[in-house]
């Protein structure tokens, strides 16, 4: 079992930055490929970013390029997401998510992700 407790959220006028923590303990957090996933009301989630297990190649949807950066910390066993530039449609409930690498891509689907947060939320005003 992987335990993921993410933090960090919170409300932000457009424009602004937040950064989000994933702490993870349980099993060994270096063997994991991980993602952000978000779910905004009345839709479904959808993976922001995610990185591989040694932080060497990252995923990001067309949505944040540019504007966010994912990256990790193996010896702290956390993941980071620091997001610039906000909008009003970043808005949404963040999930961190951990998943087995069965292949060196970082990009998977959400479905294959196995463990997950509690959820974090972000509200960007206008």
């Amino acid at each position: 079992q992987v335990q993921l407790v993410e933090s960090g959220g919170g409300l932000v006028q457009a424009g602004g930055s937040l950064r989000l923590s994933c702490a993870a303990s349980g099993r060994t957090f270096a063997n994991y490929a991980m993602g952000w996933i978000r779910q905004a009301p009345g839709k479904e989630r959808e993976l922001v970013a995610s990185i591989s297990t040694s932080g060497s190649s990252t995923y990001y949807a067309d949505s944040v390029k540019g504007r966010f950066t994912i990256s990790r910390d193996n010896a702290k066993n956390t993941m980071y997401l620091q997001m610039n530039s906000l909008k009003t449609e970043d808005t949404a409930l963040y999930y961190c998510g951990a998943r087995w690498p069965y292949s060196s891509s970082a990009y998977a689907s959400v479905s294959q992700y196995e463990y997950w947060g509690q959820g974090n939320q972000v509200t960007v005003s206008s």
